[in-house]
């Protein structure tokens, strides 16, 4: 029987498991989205959707009501909430795994318990919590909020003893985390993917180059040795061995000199992820569909060398913007729907496919030629 899936979250990720269950009628019949925003991205994709906060008790009891199993791109929508609603709808990831990873301190702690390797990172109380914090991390060091932060929104990096009042204030008496900071070589990230029978698979290793904490790039694969490839693999194997949650993750993680780092684990499809959709066998949001629907996992072979380029918005201006056109042989761009462009925001991407075997070097050059066009300009 077909089932009828519910998406806590309409926005770009949300649009894109829409597509994706579009293309599998024999599994998905219908999908309904809760997101507060009106004609969200998703919404434009064809799915129906519930205008409320994510956080809406009787919208998310609603939601559970009209579908038969829930999941959701965006760590927004209340936990609690979700356990209590498992008895109408099969909810993945489960309730309690994102109970876990909605908070960055429990995150953090739940890898440390299973022996998963993290940055040193204590949990701030108070002031004197901070300057202790500080005594043993020394500068610069990372203060971050612990829920309900996304690209970079809720860190605040102190480089000096005159950051700290202004750290503490920033956060307005939100509960807190102090991280030491890792001088990374790089940031990288494994898409991986478990189903509801236990099944794990992972995409190859990319490369991410951030942008005032937003994605900028993603290249894949990632230009490291194989042996980093294959032990960041062996993290995220792990990691979902202990989390035991169906469907897609982003795991992101910190490269240094001798080590890999776990920095943030999303439960969900994730925006490094986006290059799937032209470089591998098997999309992200295929895969996670597959994975909550209890489906044989996808193939994650990488077909193609890929760069995905996120769309900004502009920091010069807030509003309505021209259409983007690129084209070109491997060029893929894909725009979210948004009507609006804001500092920053994400407007959409596009995904450079090497289908003439070029090399990570030349694709990167192939970018630099495109990038001109994929400023956002006002109408």
């Amino acid at each position: 029987m077909t089932k009828i899936l519910g998406i806590i979250g309409g926005g770009q990720l949300g649009m894109m498991i829409t597509e994706a269950a579009k293309k599998m009628p024999e599994e998905i019949s219908k999908v309904i989205v809760l997101d507060p925003t009106k004609d969200c991205p998703a919404s434009q994709a064809g799915a129906t959707q519930i205008i409320a906060d994510f956080k809406d008790r009787d919208a998310i009891i609603k939601l559970a009501e009209l579908a038969d199993i829930i999941t959701y791109e965006i760590e927004s929508g209340d936990s609690s909430v979700l356990k209590s609603v498992q008895g109408a709808a099969e909810i993945n990831p489960s309730p309690e795994t994102l109970e876990i990873i909605q908070d960055k301190y429990k995150q953090k702690s739940f890898l440390q318990n299973h022996d998963i390797p993290v940055s040193e990172f204590v949990e701030i109380q108070g002031m004197s919590d901070i300057i202790t914090g500080l005594e043993t991390f020394g500068y610069p060091a990372l203060l971050k909020a612990r829920r309900d932060a996304y690209d970079g929104r809720g860190n605040f990096k102190i480089e000096s003893k005159d950051d700290i009042q202004k750290a503490w204030d920033y956060f307005d008496d939100k509960s807190l985390l102090l991280e030491r900071f890792v001088p990374f070589s790089m940031e990288v990230s494994v898409i991986a993917a478990r189903n509801t029978r236990g099944q794990i698979k992972t995409y190859p290793l990319v490369e991410n180059i951030h942008k005032e904490n937003i994605l900028r790039e993603t290249i894949a694969p990632a230009r490291v040795s194989q042996s980093i490839s294959k032990k960041a693999e062996q993290i995220a194997v792990k990691t979902l061995s202990v989390l035991k949650g169906a469907g897609t993750f982003g795991i992101e993680m910190f490269v240094t000199h001798d080590e890999i780092l776990i920095n943030e684990i999303a439960p969900r499809v994730h925006n490094s992820g986006h290059h799937t959709l032209q470089s591998s066998e098997t999309s992200q949001f295929e895969q996670h569909l597959r994975a909550i629907l209890g489906l044989e996992l996808g193939s994650t072979r990488l077909l193609y060398n890929s760069i995905m380029f996120n769309v900004l918005g502009s920091d010069e201006f807030t509003g309505r913007y021209s259409p983007l056109e690129i084209s070109g042989a491997g060029v893929f761009l894909k725009m979210y729907g948004k009507k609006v462009s804001k500092p920053l925001r994400k407007l959409g991407h596009v995904n450079i496919v090497g289908i003439n075997a070029e090399s990570v070097d030349e694709l990167l050059a192939k970018l630099d030629t495109i990038k001109p066009n994929v400023a956002v300009e006002p109408i």
